[in-house]
């Protein structure tokens, strides 16, 4: 079921995948820098990001979690550096050079 459940949600099967995790500069930092309460808006938010993104300019894994982000979709929070914005507009943009080249 675990298998079938991963294919669905586009997520790896090996837990080994998830490895790079453990190296992740944001290990042991609150989960409320990354992601936003439900009504978080405007400087609030751009602050909470911003500090999130400073966490993710020292991480060694930043490019694995991105793509990580991208592949799974993660919808909230920031992740390898990207904002849900910025996420929302690579993968856009992925799309359609990927359209392109079909």
């Amino acid at each position: 079921m675990g298998a079938v459940l991963n294919k669905f949600l586009n997520l790896p099967n090996n837990i080994n995948d998830y490895a790079w995790q453990n190296k992740g500069a944001c290990l042991n930092t609150n989960v409320e820098v990354f992601f936003h309460d439900f009504n978080e808006r405007g400087d609030s938010r751009d602050e909470r990001i911003a500090n999130a993104k400073k966490i993710c300019a020292t991480c060694p894994v930043i490019n694995e979690c991105l793509e990580h982000a991208l592949n799974v979709p993660e919808h909230y929070g920031v992740w390898g550096g990207k904002s849900e914005d910025e996420r929302r507009l690579i993968r856009r943009r992925r799309n359609r050079q990927g359209r392109k080249t079909v």
